[in-house]
């Protein structure tokens, strides 16, 4: 692992395509994939624990990485390999594990933002670290577009329909949560 994770990191924030194309052809690039969201776990918990947010926001922030890359890569998965398959489209799970996976290194970034006060404009509430969740979200793009083979919208479209999936999920097991 050593030195070749940052600069893999590094390469994955930068949304470099080459980047996601070799740890899809890299079997042993799983665990890196795995520390690189524990990482961002670990990121966004220490934000938010620096922004003085309560203990369960900073459970919180620990735990969504982990099962959003669980969790929607299983339904990119799903949806990218059967419903939205193209020609082209050659893959497994453990491939788009771990290109997506790589997609959460600039989730780092919410070391950093989640300890910043929110910024209110044209009457939002906007929390600083929206911007690194929303290069997550176009890195994971990128990775599903690699680790399926695919155009850039239909990987828009996978991205879109297994988070879409993973919500309601989510949403569905804590509404029928007895509290």
């Amino acid at each position: 692992m050593g030195r070749a994770l940052p600069r893999r990191m590094l390469r994955a924030a930068r949304l470099e395509s080459a980047l996601y194309e070799e740890v899809e052809a890299e079997p042993r690039a799983l665990a890196q994939a795995l520390v690189v969201v524990l990482l961002a776990s670990a990121a966004g918990a220490l934000g938010a624990w620096l922004g003085a947010y309560p203990p369960l926001h900073v459970a919180l922030d620990a735990l969504a990485p982990i099962v959003y890359w669980v969790g929607a890569s299983l339904f990119t998965y799903m949806a990218g390999a059967t419903f939205f398959r193209g020609p082209e489209t050659e893959t497994d799970f453990a491939e788009v594990m771990r290109t997506t996976g790589f997609a959460f290194a600039p989730g780092l970034l919410n070391v950093v933002l989640g300890g910043l006060p929110a910024i209110d404009a044209a009457g939002l509430h906007v929390p600083p670290s929206l911007l690194a969740d929303a290069w997550v979200a176009v890195a994971s793009i990128v990775a599903v577009r690699q680790a399926l083979d695919f155009g850039t919208l239909r990987a828009i479209a996978t991205f879109g329909v297994a988070y879409l999936l993973l919500w309601l999920l989510l949403a569905g097991a804590l509404i029928s949560l007895p509290i």
